[in-house]
C-alpha cells in the first residue's frame, strides 16, 4: 500500500544533481543565451536546444553525456532522443535550479539562475 511519504521514482533518464560527476562526463547545458550568461555549471559545454541535432558531432560519443537545462523538461527530452540514438545520455533531475538549491558550483561567481520567461501573448 502507498503512503504519503513514498517519493516518485527518479526516470531512468534522470540523475539527481549530486550524483553528477561533472570530471568524468560531457555535461551540455542546452538552454537560451539569457539564460546561459546568468549562471551555468562550470566546464560545461553549451550547445542551445535547436541546436543540439546539427552540433551532436561535437560531442564524444564514446563517452556519458549529461544535459542540463533551467528546471530539466527540456534537458529530459534531449537525453530521450540521445538514448534512442544509442547515446548513454541523462538529464539533471530538476534542472540547474535543484543543482543551484543544493550548493553545486556555478559560474560566474554569485550567479542567479534566470527565471522562466513568461510566453508572449496569444
Amino acid at each position: 500500500m502507498a503512503t504519503d511519504e513514498q517519493q516518485t521514482p527518479t526516470p531512468a533518464t534522470e540523475l539527481p544533481p549530486d550524483e553528477v560527476d561533472t570530471t568524468s562526463v560531457q555535461i551540455v547545458d542546452v538552454r537560451t543565451d539569457e539564460e546561459r550568461a546568468a549562471a551555468h555549471i562550470p566546464g560545461d559545454v553549451y550547445i542551445p536546444l535547436e541546436r543540439l541535432q546539427e552540433d551532436a558531432g561535437t560531442l564524444d560519443r564514446e563517452r556519458t553525456v549529461v544535459f542540463y537545462c533551467r528546471g530539466g523538461d527540456r534537458s529530459r527530452a534531449a537525453a530521450e532522443a540521445f538514448r534512442a540514438s544509442g547515446w548513454d545520455a541523462y538529464s539533471v533531475a530538476g534542472g540547474l535550479v535543484a543543482w543551484a538549491e543544493r550548493g553545486l558550483p556555478v559560474e560566474p561567481e554569485g550567479a542567479q539562475v534566470v527565471q522562466r520567461s513568461q510566453l508572449p501573448p496569444y
